[in-house]
């Protein structure tokens, strides 16, 4: 081997890697361009899973619901017809298909009373009160049932002489009201349901966004006097407001598409049908799947439109409390 002189370079030690113009090369050495395309196509690999279930079992289902929708298509026979807009023309015109909208009513209105209590509830247990986590549980743990389960708890609950007509014999209540039988009062008792189901989720979403808020806002309210009920409607209020409007967006929503509450415990008995189950009905009892479709594709425009219209009301607005 030759033996170099003092500050020269060896022979037999290799050249440096330039890139062109001159330029060193700071690529890692050892890596190929393989192993870089595969690190650069590595997170849409993860991704394709995941984009191509939702795109194979939602957005092509959406797109064969709207084409369904222009055809009298009984759901068994392989011919489809095309009719046009003639099953749109049928859903607007048919009082009785329009009509179950007032079943909705109820649920919307018992909706305001679930997001006043979830509101109480979180604003209370926001702040130090003992055993704060088991009344979370309690109100949390309604929301994690199955929606079948709760209904067939409730059926037994308002069945004539069941546990509701019992408790309220104890109280003097010898002829109390037929609590699904009666149409009157057939939807109230459903809608109650829906607030003691429901209210979880709105007391999680409320009880997040009022310990997201600075603690130091409220020391400087209480250093100036300020009680729980001016704290609330100067700092919490204002603070949580998006998600308010948040849960008024999906108040609507819900209203406008109730199902399984209602068809578990009445199957739409008694005036109690929601547009939902009309819409099932129609394509599986009466085997109108065309005329089904156009109702469901009905259904989303009115929900998005109607969420449009709130965001366009009450939009948005930046809240900095700090």
């Amino acid at each position: 081997m030759a033996i170099a002189a003092p500050g020269s370079a060896t022979t037999d030690a290799p050249a440096a890697r330039t890139a062109p113009e001159g330029r060193p090369d700071r690529r890692p050495s050892g890596v190929t361009t393989r192993q870089r395309v595969v690190r650069r196509l590595t997170p849409y690999l993860f991704l394709a899973a995941a984009v191509g279930l939702l795109l194979l079992l939602t957005y092509w289902p959406a797109v064969n619901l709207v084409w369904y929708s222009f055809t009298d298509w009984d759901g068994l026979d392989l011919t489809k017809n095309f009719v046009g807009f003639d099953n749109y023309v049928q859903v607007f015109t048919d009082p009785r298909i329009f009509q179950v909208f007032g079943v909705s009513l109820y649920y919307f209105a018992a909706s305001f009373v679930q997001m006043g209590l979830a509101l109480y509830f979180a604003v209370v247990l926001s702040f130090s009160t003992r055993f704060q986590n088991l009344f979370r549980g309690i109100l949390f743990f309604p929301y994690l049932l199955n929606g079948v389960a709760i209904g067939f708890v409730f059926l037994y609950l308002f069945q004539p002489g069941g546990t509701l007509d019992t408790v309220l014999s104890w109280f003097g209540v010898t002829e109390p009201p037929q609590w699904l039988g009666n149409p009157d009062i057939a939807n109230w008792s459903l809608a109650g349901t829906s607030v003691w189901r429901y209210m979880g989720m709105n007391f999680v979403l409320f009880l997040g966004a009022i310990q997201s808020l600075p603690n130091d806002t409220y020391e400087a309210a209480e250093l100036d006097g300020a009680n729980r009920w001016q704290q609330f409607w100067a700092i919490v209020f204002p603070g949580i407001r998006r998600v308010i409007g948040l849960s008024f967006i999906l108040a609507i929503s819900g209203s406008l598409s109730v199902f399984e509450v209602p068809f578990i415990m009445t199957g739409g008995a008694n005036g109690t049908s929601t547009f939902v189950i009309q819409t099932i009905q129609t394509a599986f009892n009466f085997r109108q799947v065309g005329l089904a479709s156009a109702m469901a594709v009905v259904l989303l425009i009115i929900v998005l439109l109607v969420t449009w219209i709130q965001r366009k009301l009450f939009p948005d607005e930046k809240v900095d409390l700090t």
